[in-house]
Formats: structure tokens, C-alpha cells, sequence
């Protein structure tokens, strides 16, 4: 699948921190959407976001407008059948991505996952980044609110999206062959300039485009030349990353990582914690986001290049999952950027220094060291043995229906009678 690949000039960018400023764009654009909306999530919650979004299109898809939603199987696993049913009995278009069965009541699809968070409206709007569709992205959810980040495109870049989008439904579909083969052929619609910001729509899937993200990131890192931060909820990345990381540390360049110090997951901050020493050695500054778990996937690097996204730095999202990015050049943006990091940085982070690590060359630790370093270096390849996942997805409504007939089939053996009617499996 095509990803654009190529930067273009002429865009406007904006950027949008938490779901205080994110879900409001994305409401106000679905109800003022005149032809067409296209939504790719990770998770979408029912809760009071979820109700919010499925009101939006709901609005929308009645008068006319044509909308389609893709969530992940993984990550949206709980939506009911009356939240389904009352999207797509006013005509949306809802899919799920790799729609695995439970084993024991444990998601066992973990691997290769659609973890990307895209929404394009009429071709002309696009959001990017790695804000999903739950309320645990706003402030009032509590301690454990998410800090995150997305931004709001308008320009030529958004016709490379809405290629990459149609695309996805396209052969995610394995729908009508002429459809799929026109829409290879079919150039995307040029857009006007409308500012100033050159960009490029990256992705990484398990086909063509395995690494492009890695790569840009690796690029940009050698490159730079005076600052680079990268703040990123998942950081175990592989050895090419943390070498070029490092290799800038020590030529002068100022390295700063934000990274969990307040996590949603506490294995995570143990794997980053287990590069400290070999970062920090080298000249990196480390910082810890403490006010609540940290979820942004950004980075910028001297005083141009930016990106934003839904891909970690991690293996699931370099080797495995299906992610999306945005790269901006845009010295105004990146300075923006720049202020929010920094600010970030002084307020709510706390700096990992040498006192903060386990003091001495223990035994232990030189083991340990030798393997993740050798683990770091090689776990893309190994990884890259798993099984190739073919887009494959289901209707909501199919999938919904399969749950309610698997859950009243096992009701049906506790209580002793069949509970399933011929019309449900029909």
C-alpha cells in the first residue's frame, strides 16, 4: 500500500495536545462534513467520547454524508450491538480489523495490530496522530488520564491520506477488483496551497513498508546537528536507533528523551529504565514525565523537522502493528514544538541523573546489559519470522452478532437448553 512517500509543500499544520483540543476539532468536522468521512482508531471506547463520536456521525450519515470506520479487533473488543446497530442502520460503513475470538476470556491477537488513528474529511481535513477515541484522553478522567498529542493538516498532503485511507478499505476488503484497481490508477485530487508547511504522510505496515518510519527517524537523528527530543510512551527501540542516538549525544548534539515516569503499564518504564545507563553514559538527557501516564508518540529534531504519530519506539510498533505519521518541516511549528517539550520538561518531568541508577558494575548488570544489547540489535529480524498479517476485516455488525451467538451458546450450556434461534444464525 502506497504511503505517499514524498514531501509536499504548501500545507497548514496544527497541533492538538489531549482530548481537550483534539475531540472537539474532530466533532465539529464530522457535522460540518458535507460528502464524506473516513475514521481508522485503535480503540474506541462507549463511554462518554465514544457517545459523543457515534452521535457526530450518526448526525452526519443522516443527511447524507457517506462515512466509514475501521477499529482494531485488539483494541476495540467491547463495543455492544446496539451501539453497532445504531451506526450502521443510518448507513456507516463500520469494519473491524482481525476480529479474534477470545480463549478463556484472554485477547490472545495481540501480534500486528491496526494501531493507526487517521480521520480525513471530504478529502480537504485530515487528523493524525495518537489520541483514540476514549475518555481516559481528557483531564477530568483522573490520575490516570493520557498525555497525548494529534495534528489537523489542511493542504496537498491531505490528498495523499485520503489515498492511503481509501486504499485500506480497498484491499482490507479484497472488494470488487475494478474498484481496487481503479483506485491504484486514479492520481490523487490536487489540492491548493493554503500555508507553508512541507510534509509527508508515513507508514509502516507488513508489506512495503516495513520500516519507513525507522528510517526517517534514523535520518533525521543523523542529521541534526543542535537539538533532539523525541518524547514517546513505549521506548525499547532497536540498536540502530539507540546507536545513532548516542553517536548525536557525543558529536554535541543536545539529546533530550521524555519518556514514562507515571506509567499505564509499569513493564514498560522497567524496559526503558534498562537503557539508562547506556544512554546517559553517552550524553543523553533522560526526563520522566510524573504528572500522569504519558502516551505521546513526537519528536523534533533542530529547527525544522517534526513529526507526530502513532508509532512507539518500541518493537510492537517498528516490527509488528500497522501505524501512521505525519513529518513536518515547518520552523514555526517546530518551534512550537520546542516550547510545549520544554515546558513539558521543566514542570512536570523529573531528570534521571547518574544518582538515580544502580551504582556499580555488578555482575548482574553486565549480563543483563550484553543481552538487551544484542536483543536490541537483532529483534526487528526475529520479529520479522512472524507470520505476514493480511488485512482482514469484518463488518461490525458481523462480528457483534458472532459474540452475542458465542456468549448465548455458552449460557445455553450452563442453563441446559439452546438458546440460539434460527434467525441468529441466519
Amino acid at each position: 500500500m502506497d504511503s505517499g512517500g514524498r514531501w509536499v509543500g504548501g500545507n497548514r499544520i496544527a497541533l492538538l495536545e489531549n482530548g481537550e483540543e483534539f475531540f472537539p476539532r474532530v466533532f465539529d468536522a464530522i457535522r460540518e462534513a458535507k460528502r464524506e468521512v473516513i475514521i481508522e482508531t485503535f480503540i474506541l471506547f462507549e463511554d462518554k467520547v465514544g457517545l459523543a463520536l457515534h452521535a457526530a456521525m450518526r448526525a452526519a450519515a443522516q443527511r447524507g454524508v457517506k462515512i466509514d470506520v475501521l477499529v482494531d479487533g485488539f483494541g476495540s473488543p467491547d463495543l455492544s450491538r446496539e451501539y453497532i446497530e445504531g451506526l450502521t442502520s443510518v448507513g456507516v460503513r463500520m469494519r473491524v480489523f482481525d476480529p479474534g475470538k477470545r480463549i478463556l476470556g484472554q485477547r490472545l491477537n495481540v501480534f500486528r495490530r491496526m494501531h493507526r488513528k487517521i480521520v480525513v474529511v471530504d478529502g480537504e481535513l485530515a487528523f493524525v496522530g495518537g489520541i483514540n477515541y476514549s475518555a481516559d484522553h481528557l483531564m477530568d478522567f483522573g490520575p490516570k488520564a493520557k498525555q497525548d498529542y494529534a495534528v489537523e493538516l489542511r493542504g496537498p498532503i491531505v490528498a495523499q491520506i485520503h489515498q492511503f485511507v481509501l486504499r485500506a478499505i480497498a484491499l482490507g476488503d479484497k472488494g470488487p477488483r475494478w474498484f481496487r484497481r481503479r483506485l491504484k490508477r486514479a492520481p490523487p485530487v490536487e489540492r491548493e496551497a493554503v500555508g507553508e508547511t512541507e510534509a509527508i504522510f508515513v507508514s509502516r505496515d507488513n508489506r512495503r513498508h516495513t520500516n519507513d518510519i525507522e528510517r526517517h527517524y534514523l535520518a533525521a537523528i543523523r542529521a541534526a546537528r543542535q537539538r533532539i527530543v523525541i518524547a514517546n510512551a513505549y521506548f525499547f527501540p532497536g540498536y540502530r536507533l539507540i546507536k545513532e542516538l548516542r553517536r548525536a549525544a557525543r558529536r554535541g548534539v543536545d539529546v533530550r528523551l521524555i519518556l514514562q515516569g507515571e506509567p499505564d503499564m509499569p513493564i514498560v518504564k522497567t524496559a526503558a529504565s534498562m537503557l539508562y545507563h547506556h544512554l546517559l553514559h553517552a550524553g543523553v538527557r533522560i526526563f520522566e514525565y510524573c504528572d500522569r501516564p504519558l502516551h505521546a508518540k513526537i519528536a523534533l529534531m533542530d529547527d525544522q523537522w517534526s513529526t507526530v504519530g502513532s508509532s512507539n519506539l518500541d518493537p510492537l510498533s517498528l516490527s509488528l502493528n500497522l501505524e501512521a505519521n505525519v513529518i513536518a518541516r515547518d520552523r514555526a511549528f517546530n518551534q512550537l514544538m520546542w516550547e510545549r517539550m520544554d515546558r513539558l520538561m521543566r514542570e512536570s518531568c523529573k531528570q534521571i541523573g547518574e544518582a538515580d541508577l544502580e551504582s556499580g558494575w555488578s555482575g548482574w548488570r553486565l549480563v543483563r546489559s550484553f543481552f538487551i544489547f544484542h536483543f536490541l540489535r537483532w529483534y526487528p529480524s526475529w520479529l520479522g519470522w512472524l507470520p505476514r498479517q493480511v488485512p482482514r476485516l469484518t463488518p461490525a455488525e458481523v462480528v457483534a452478532l458472532a459474540e452475542r451467538r458465542e456468549q448465548r451458546e455458552k449460557n445455553s450450556q450452563k442453563n441446559g437448553k439452546d438458546a440460539v434461534t434460527p434467525t441468529e444464525v441466519a
